[in-house]
């Protein structure tokens, strides 16, 4: 009987996890979007706001972790952002940055997009990005990175912080987000069009080239114990675990997998047809169970929520009726 790789059905599971999560964010979007009703309304604000809407406010939570390395006290604006961010970076840590390969909403898009590519355009071969241009296009979103962590770390004093967090335009990013999407200009829309068309074409072309986001966790995810470890004696030369990353990282010629572009999603371990080939360790340790990666990741961001929860750092001090302020203050009253 030929063997089955054990791993095979990750796939399915990181569609599962992504698919969840996914789900929780459209319920959260749904809240959010009764409370900006309401608040931006002239009657009474009844609708709680979601805290987890402010993961999708990094600039924020970076200026909040700013903040707290300077004065070690909490953002009390946007709490949730915040833990988010240190969750997510401590799930880059445990499982190389398992957050962009099981949790991103926009990884997951971009494993859709790669996917419908897949069946539609290239059934039998995706096309290959030369490495040199893949890493100089790489670069992009570490320059990003760099211009915010310049703009937030050395520029902003600790008043500007002080004045960036408590300030209308903080306290009313959130709904200034909502109504960017909600009315997209045609530059944004052609934008987005664009970025589509290109991960038709191109495997995660945003979050390979353009998220500064990714870039923090990447750089965070040296520091992680795991890896995927290739056993060049069982190797075949098949490069099945190439083809399948979706950052085309050269699997079939490395020993440990240890690029910052990493995304945890172990589908190079689910495609790969050799026994003990390809294993999921820790430094000086062997092979580990697979399951651990998702395992780690989920469980890491779960246990900041929960501590962050028990601590009082995740529901905003901010009462409802000075978002309603902001939001007006902003020009987005009704």
């Amino acid at each position: 009987m030929a063997w089955q790789n054990p791993s095979r059905r990750l796939p399915q599971l990181r569609w599962a996890i992504q698919g969840t999560y996914l789900l929780f964010l459209l319920w959260v979007g749904g809240r959010f979007v009764q409370f900006v009703g309401e608040a931006t309304g002239g009657g009474p604000i009844d609708a709680p706001r979601p805290p987890a809407v402010e993961a999708f406010l990094p600039i924020a939570a970076l200026v909040g972790l700013r903040r707290l390395l300077d004065t070690g006290t909490w953002d009390d604006v946007h709490p949730a952002g915040l833990a988010i961010l240190l969750g997510a970076i401590a799930t880059a840590i445990a499982a190389r940055k398992g957050f962009c390969g099981w949790i991103c909403p926009v990884g997951t898009a971009s494993r859709a997009l790669e996917a419908l590519g897949r069946r539609t355009l290239w059934r039998r071969r995706w096309p290959r990005v030369p490495r040199a241009l893949d890493l100089a296009l790489s670069s992009i979103k570490y320059l990003l990175l760099a211009f915010f962590a310049l703009a937030i770390f050395v520029r902003m004093d600790g008043a500007a912080v002080e004045g960036f967090l408590h300030g209308p335009y903080n306290l009313a990013a959130d709904a200034e987000l909502l109504a960017f999407f909600r009315s997209p200009s045609a530059a944004v829309a052609g934008t987005l069009g664009a970025l589509a068309a290109l991960s038709l074409v191109v495997k995660h072309a945003w979050c390979r080239w353009l998220c500064p986001y990714g870039a923090l966790l990447g750089l965070a995810s040296w520091a992680s114990p795991l890896s995927v470890r290739r056993d060049p004696a069982a190797c075949t030369g098949c490069q099945a675990c190439t083809r399948a990353c979706p950052a085309e990282i050269p699997v079939h010629g490395r020993l440990r997998v240890l690029s910052p572009d990493c995304t945890g999603c172990l589908s190079c371990v689910a495609a790969c047809g050799t026994p003990d080939c390809l294993t999921v360790t820790r430094r000086g340790a062997r092979g580990l169970r697979p399951l651990l990666a998702p395992s780690l990741v989920v469980g890491t961001l779960l246990g900041a929520w929960a501590l962050a929860r028990l601590t009082g750092r995740w529901e905003s001090a901010v009462p409802a009726e000075a978002f309603r302020r902001a939001y007006q203050a902003m020009g987005l009253g009704g």
